[in-house]
């Protein structure tokens, strides 16, 4: 029996793919271990979509610094990286492998420039502004991370109905739980973040005269995102209820340590979770362990 052969946009687009997924293997273990629970087509859409993300990421966080690109010259690839990603978008296909990989997953799940514009706007204010206000602030949170969130919510829902009023709910848990990981990965990053590419995220807090009440006040600003995301998590499809249920866990074990850790180490130490921890955490999600119930319920969070 003859087998049927590819035709060369498949060829082209299963390389793309699995470029994507060496990226995400390699550049995040606590997102290539949640997504290992995922199915395997939900899965190749969060590499997909995450590989972008990176790619991006990776033009204003220091390598393009690294390579001796001038800020000027970084912003330019910026730029083009998105102009290519929204042609993609329209016709289906990129030069770049990350970004034809990335369109091919949004054109199937729905992601559209609504979620890419904002993401990009968040990437360019990374290589002009090391202060933010709290409108800036928020405007970046959003961009860089929520709309992530959303973006992964399209590929968990893909081909599935559901009712407005659960969309609404898993939307606001979206943003919740990439706005979460975002401001972690600030408060981990803190002294990082100053010394090596001069920006300060958190508004009006100075990492020279960061203290323990500082510190709660903004794991609580987290744990509260943490709440929100949970109540949506009944919400999800099964397979990927345990991965995102996973990624919460890692995350909120991630800002139990940075609470249990002295203000003034922050300021030049970078906390992450042992990969035993994640080991156990893996282990307890796929025995039936959900995140608890929303901390919001339990404490109200400090202001």
């Amino acid at each position: 029996m003859a087998v049927e052969l590819d035709t060369r946009i498949d060829l082209y687009t299963r390389v793309a793919e699995e470029t994507s997924q060496g990226v995400i293997k390699r550049y995040s273990t606590s997102f290539g271990l949640a997504s290992k629970l995922l199915e395997p087509r939900v899965r190749t859409h969060i590499g997909n979509l995450y590989a972008l993300v990176r790619l991006a990421d990776e033009i204003v966080d220091g390598v393009a610094a690294e390579a001796g690109v001038p800020t000027a010259e970084a912003g330019a690839m910026l730029d083009a990286l998105e102009a290519d990603t929204e042609r993609a978008l329209q016709v289906g296909y990129s030069t770049n492998l990350i970004v034809h990989a990335f369109a091919s997953s949004a054109r199937t799940v729905g992601v559209s420039a609504e979620l890419t514009k904002p993401f990009f706007s968040s990437m360019r204010m990374d290589l002009t502004q090391t202060q933010h206000t709290p409108e800036t602030f928020d405007e970046y949170v959003y961009g860089s991370a929520e709309v992530v969130g959303l973006m992964c919510l399209e590929a968990f829902l893909e081909g599935r109905e559901v009712s407005s009023n659960d969309r609404e709910v898993m939307v606001t848990g979206a943003r919740a739980l990439g706005a979460a990981f975002q401001k972690v990965n600030f408060l981990r990053d803190l002294g990082a973040d100053v010394q090596a590419l001069g920006r300060s995220y958190f508004p009006g807090v100075s990492v020279d005269a960061f203290d323990e009440e500082t510190k709660h006040r903004l794991l609580d600003d987290i744990d509260h995102d943490l709440a929100k995301s949970a109540a949506a998590l009944p919400l999800l499809p099964p397979r990927a209820r345990r991965a995102v249920s996973l990624a919460h866990a890692l995350f909120e074990a991630l800002g139990e340590r940075i609470r249990k850790t002295p203000a003034t180490v922050l300021q030049t130490s970078r906390i992450s979770v042992p990969n035993v921890t994640k080991a156990v955490l893996a282990l307890r999600v796929l025995t039936g362990f959900v995140p608890s119930p929303p901390r919001s319920i339990r404490k109200a969070p400090r202001v």
